[in-house]
């Protein structure tokens, strides 16, 4: 059940960032449109922006799970099962560490950005509260992702970035290796 809820978490993530790109691209085409009937989209830059933004952060979490995020894994891949499993336990602690460390920044900048009603100056005056909620969702989300991974390396077991990677290069697909 724990299992369904976190996948779930993950889900919503993905689709959250899938919403938001489909909302780039919808702002795009408006602007395509304006200007072709000589009408101006105003804030269409800065919606964009956020939009960009979200998709980013609610992203990580899903990507990170697939092992599709970036990760150096040449020292790690030379280790044996036994030293590796540990440097995955320090890169996941390391990784945890990091994640807590951007959505308590950026938690309290969307405070700070409401304690002081901190608007946006572009074209579209909105509360910078709004689109820079998006910022500790989605580092949120990533942490839960990475506590997860480091709870089943302590549990023996071995990560799903890795199993998904070694999937991928069995099939032969090579196109999230760097």
């Amino acid at each position: 059940m724990i299992r369904r809820g976190l996948d779930a978490l993950y889900a919503v993530g993905a689709a959250l960032a899938a919403l938001s790109l489909l909302g780039i691209f919808l702002v795009m085409m408006a602007q395509v449109v304006c200007r072709s009937l000589n009408l101006q989209f105003p804030g269409a830059d800065d919606i964009s922006a956020y939009l960009c933004v979200s998709t980013t952060f609610f992203a990580l979490a899903l990507t990170f799970k697939r092992g599709e995020l970036i990760r150096v894994g040449l020292l790690l891949e030379k280790l044996s099962p036994g030293p590796r499993r540990v440097m995955e336990l320090v890169a996941l602690t390391f990784a945890a560490v990091g994640c807590a460390y951007a959505v308590w920044w950026t938690a309290d900048d969307v405070l700070f950005s409401i304690e002081i009603e901190d608007m946006a100056q572009g074209a579209l005056a909105i509360p910078l509260w709004i689109p820079k909620l998006a910022m500790p969702l989605g580092a949120g989300i990533l942490l839960v992702a990475v506590l997860d991974e480091l709870a089943t390396v302590l549990r023996g077991g071995r990560p799903n970035y890795v199993i998904a990677a070694e999937e991928r290069a069995a099939r032969g697909d090579f196109s999230a290796e760097v």
